[in-house]
């Protein structure tokens, strides 16, 4: 029996020492976290240290570390403590130049190079970004500047993401705060089984996209973004093929765009309506399409609310959104659209298409007079299989001019209504080129008369209204 208690004692103790062999801390290998001393080249040779052990946690302990471009590797896991940032410099040549694609862009620059971030990995597994501390992307820039090698004026440029992850599988990042983080705060891209959950962002463009990945759950965060879209999933061109994104969740989540700051500091002052903002997006880059998608238990306030675009000849199916709540919604509230915008190989013979979409349980107030609800496929491609119950909408109407009914196309133009298309000739649902829509318990309401129907359709075939309430009875027919 004493040999037995031994034996497990020596055990334990060579457990203990092995975690703590693991448990690697920046300031050893010559990290500062004064603010001043760039810290990245230490943050660096720290998680080398780590993956050279195996893996493990890299620790930053409380503390301000200026800092470039930070690799992150398989096995390992950035921990950033209470206390603890990562402030991006602005220093030209601290970030690593982007990489090059070798082959034609499809994509935006911000979806096809991802080296020139803060925190950047690509192929490698097993990877987290946790802790209660925070990222401050000041040195990086909010605009869509990515060229191959990052070349501006004869110099390197600035870094252009927070997180960016490419082709990467088992990633966690968790209970972290961006803040300003850049053309993106967090992008992952061809990644399986990845996990955001409990991030608070508050930053200056997109706040998190998921491009062409698989089996991903975003849960608990809440996202400020007053000048870009909040929480997007894209199937761009970015790994050289259509590439679906498929088997996503996205749950309880706040987005709103609040100016920039006032989230982090509690003062939360609405922003000037911009083109869009807080949104919750599938698109547009879309060449893959989306499948399986589960979007449940969000509110956005102050936001652009929903909208599932598909314009790049892949088919966006099985979409189920519940239990949504929006207030203060800017331009439209719920957007469903299939689009011939076709960025992709010419020689593609594909055709944009969405079928069976569910949308339930949403309750909405002070919705924008733009627009109400659209649901629009293309003429011969109608979107199939649509189903709304259990919505409750009070707009703002107000609206008291002739509008046209013959409202354009979308064609080839990029799907965002406020910017091509104009005020909507219905006020609560406007449907074209669509093969069955069922309405079930929908309610529209007015707080100032507006001269538009509140629900016209267009080319709609096997539409099924039961329980529609509307101010002009028209919901009766």
């Amino acid at each position: 029996m004493k040999k037995a208690f031994l034996l497990f004692f020596a055990l334990l103790a060579t457990a203990f020492l092995h975690a703590a062999a693991t448990d690697v801390n920046v300031k050893d290998f010559g990290a500062k976290g004064d603010g001043q001393t760039l810290d990245s080249p230490a943050i660096n040779a720290a998680i080398d240290h780590c993956a050279q052990q195996g893996g493990g946690t890299v620790v930053l302990p409380a503390g301000n570390y200026l800092s470039g471009s930070i690799h992150l590797k398989s096995n390992i896991e950035l921990h950033l403590t209470a206390g603890a940032t990562i402030t991006a410099t602005d220093e030209r040549g601290a970030y690593d130049p982007s990489e090059t694609f070798g082959g034609p862009e499809y994509q935006d620059g911000g979806h096809t190079y991802f080296h020139n971030s803060l925190i950047w990995a690509e192929g490698q597994t097993n990877v987290s970004i946790t802790g209660r501390g925070m990222i401050d992307g000041r040195g990086l820039t909010r605009h869509d500047t990515e060229t191959a090698g990052q070349v501006q004026g004869g110099s390197i440029g600035t870094g252009d993401k927070a997180i960016a992850l490419k082709l990467c599988r088992n990633v966690l990042i968790r209970d972290i705060t961006i803040y300003r983080g850049g053309h993106f705060a967090i992008i992952i891209t061809g990644c399986d089984f990845a996990t955001i959950d409990n991030v608070l962002i508050d930053t200056n463009r997109d706040g998190i996209d998921i491009d062409c990945c698989r089996f991903t759950t975003v849960s608990n965060c809440k996202i400020n973004t007053p000048h870009d879209d909040a929480l997007v999933l894209k199937s761009s061109y970015a790994l050289k093929r259509p590439v679906v994104c498929e088997n996503i969740l996205i749950a309880n989540c706040l987005v709103t765009g609040y100016k920039v700051g006032t989230v982090l500091d509690a003062t939360y002052v609405p922003e000037k309506v911009n083109w869009v903002c807080g949104r919750i997006k599938l698109g547009t880059e879309s060449n893959g399409g989306y499948r399986n998608i589960t979007i449940t238990g969000c509110n956005c306030f102050y936001s652009s609310g929903l909208a599932f675009e598909e314009v790049d000849q892949g088919k966006m199916e099985n979409i189920v959104v519940s239990n949504i709540s929006m207030s203060h919604v800017h331009h439209y509230p719920i957007y469903i659209t299939t689009g011939c915008r076709n960025r992709g190989p010419k020689e593609r013979t594909d055709v944009s298409s969405a079928r069976d979409i569910q949308i339930s349980n949403v309750t909405i107030d002070d919705c924008d007079s733009l627009s109400g609800i659209q649901i629009t496929g293309m003429p011969g491609y109608p979107i199939e299989n649509i189903r709304l119950s259990n919505i409750q909408i009070r707009y703002r109407g107000g609206v008291q001019r002739q509008v046209p009914v013959d409202y354009p196309e979308l064609g080839t133009k990029y799907p965002e209504p406020a910017k091509f298309l104009g005020t909507c000739p219905a006020y609560g649902l406007f449907a074209r080129h669509v093969r069955g829509l069922q309405l079930s318990h929908v309610t529209f309401m007015l707080d100032q008369p507006d001269s538009r129907p509140s629900i016209i359709t267009t080319d709609v075939e096997g539409l099924v209204m039961d329980h529609v309430d509307t101010p002009d009875g028209l919901g009766s027919r």
